[in-house]
């Protein structure tokens, strides 16, 4: 069973969201994406604070894909410098463990 991630980042839009998950899903560099939004962001940019909506992407994939899916996340981002975070599932149903395995396999 492969070392499967969660891999968090966020656009502006809805449809900035849409066509980040279809071109890494289409890569297969994800199994699969769910788009959440929007979301109210709190945070500090360029040194001032701010507060804005986001729409946040979760995307699932495994450990060994994972540099390829952050370079692919971060040329074809809208942002300058998104973000791009990931956590190892540590537990999960063993079929959809298999599925994000099989369906990331280069």
């Amino acid at each position: 069973m492969a070392d499967v991630w969660q891999v968090s980042t966020a656009t502006g839009t809805r449809e900035e969201a849409v066509a980040l998950a279809k071109s890494v899903v289409t890569a297969r560099l994800a199994a699969g994406a769910q788009i959440v939004g929007p979301v109210v962001s709190v945070f500090w940019h360029r040194g001032e604070f701010g507060t804005g909506e986001e729409w946040q992407l979760l995307l699932k994939t495994r450990a060994d894909r994972y540099p390829e899916l952050e370079t692919h996340l971060l040329r074809h981002h809208p942002w300058d410098n998104p973000e791009v975070a990931a956590v190892r599932l540590v537990a999960g149903s063993a079929a959809y463990l298999r599925w994000v395995g099989t369906t990331t396999e280069p």
